[in-house]
């Protein structure tokens, strides 16, 4: 079942046609994929370099096991999973730009062995049951339109005893953190996005994608509903970021 059965959802704060917040969410990517990693470090603080580290580690890289990293965009987790000692790793995006730039990135560490690039869509993947370890999504399921979709399509094709791990932004649990928060999100990043990546349009609907996500419960009930198992969540920085795990049992 969709997550929205009607013919609209969100983008941003705006509500548009369902069939449209693919092409544009795409636009929005295709505008920040030369500045994405180094607005990242900005955005964040450098933060996410430390919330991705404890995804990997909770991934738990070993050889032989292989990973799909769905909305993997410039690669940060595949690289992770390869470096902690992981098997293949499929990195996959819808957006083209967003992958050129992982695979440049593939090719100077030396990776692209061990990578595959998928341009393929998270609600619909051209892969066969049952493939795959690890399922990871990093920053991406937000970004998504039918977001059950990608969690049924993410456990299918999980081998059994697979698991599936989305790190995404969430809601803080420390209530002093909410107005410094929406500050920073709502008056620096389009700032920043404007000056560092000559788009503050795209950095303002990335905040308010944030804003228009589902908090912890209900993405842990959507897990659930999506048939996986023995879900847990585990906030980072006060629940500004959250890790959501399920397994295919």
């Amino acid at each position: 079942m969709s997550d929205n059965p009607s013919n609209e959802t969100d983008f941003g704060y705006r509500t548009v046609p369902r069939a449209a917040k693919q092409p544009m969410v795409r636009a929005v990517f295709d505008s920040v994929a030369p500045k994405y990693d180094l607005m990242n470090d900005l955005m964040s603080l450098g933060i996410h370099r430390v919330w991705k580290r404890i995804f990997v580690t909770m991934l738990t890289p070993r050889p032989g096991a292989a990973l799909l990293d769905l909305a993997g965009g410039t690669g940060d987790i595949s690289f992770g999973w390869l470096r902690g000692g992981g098997g293949p790793a499929i990195l996959s995006d819808i957006n083209a730009s967003m992958l050129a730039v992982g695979r440049d990135r593939a090719i100077g560490n030396g990776r692209i062995a061990e990578l595959s690039l998928l341009v393929a869509d998270a609600e619909r993947l051209p892969l066969p049951d049952r493939c795959v370890e690890r399922v990871a999504i990093a920053f991406g399921l937000r970004n998504c339109t039918d977001k059950d979709a990608v969690l049924a399509e993410a456990r299918r094709v999980l081998r059994p005893g697979g698991r599936f791990l989305c790190l995404e932004f969430s809601r803080p649990q420390v209530a002093v953190l909410n107005p410094i928060y929406d500050a920073w999100s709502f008056q620096v990043l389009p700032r920043l996005g404007s000056a560092i990546a000559g788009d503050a349009a795209s950095y303002r609907y990335l905040a308010e994608s944030i804003r228009t996500f589902p908090d912890q419960e209900a993405l842990a009930a959507m897990l659930r509903a999506a048939g996986l198992g023995r879900v847990t969540v585990r906030n980072l920085s006060g629940g500004i970021a959250a890790i959501h795990s399920g397994w295919r049992l």
